[in-house]
């Protein structure tokens, strides 16, 4: 009975929502990045399960994947239609999350930014405005069960099972079952 109430709950979202979702599949391909930036900002500001609940239901329908499973607490923030989201993923409040892959089983906390890669932004050329030059997005992957503590800055892929203590920055790699800290973030343990 209680699957079959937040089935219906889930779908009453849907239809809310329904209107934005298909004014998002009929955008064009070069704006749709921006128009679902710009739904994101807007879906961040409704508080509580209410506004957990409505973002769930746009981001299963116009991400690459987003589970319904999951949480994604008020303010935060999605740029890029690009991220996959797995099963009971949480992400906490006021996060601004970029192109990535976050595994089943996450937990990312408060205030955390992933970037779209450490390549964002060109700026070899001194002539050229920083703002003109252009850069890269790459997709970052968080694995499964891992943690991402208050604050972190992650710009390179997670491996499963680890954890990023809060405050770290993320430039290199981190593999599986590692506890990472600091700025850079450095290996601080192996959890195995």
């Amino acid at each position: 009975m209680k699957s079959l109430l937040k089935s219906l709950i889930a779908l009453f979202f849907v239809l809310l929502v329904s209107p934005l979702i298909l004014l998002f599949k009929v955008t064009p391909n070069g704006n749709k990045r921006a128009f679902f930036a710009s739904c994101s900002q807007w879906l961040s500001l409704f508080p509580g399960k209410t506004g957990s609940f409505i973002r769930n239901a746009f981001y299963r329908f116009t991400m690459d994947k987003n589970a319904p499973n999951g949480v994604i607490y008020f303010g935060t923030i999605f740029s890029d239609p690009g991220t996959h989201i797995d099963d009971n993923v949480y992400i906490g409040p006021q996060c601004n999350i970029g192109q990535c892959k976050i595994g089943k089983d996450t937990l990312i906390a408060s205030g955390v930014h992933i970037l779209s890669g450490k390549q964002q932004h060109n700026f070899d050329d001194v002539d050229t405005p920083i703002q003109q030059q252009g850069g890269h997005y790459t997709q970052i992957s968080i694995g499964e069960d891992c943690w991402v503590g208050n604050g972190a800055l992650v710009m390179a892929n997670v491996g499963d099972k680890s954890i990023v203590a809060a405050g770290s920055v993320v430039t290199k790699d981190v593999p599986p079952y590692t506890i990472v800290a600091g700025n850079p973030a450095k290996v601080v343990k192996n959890r195995k």
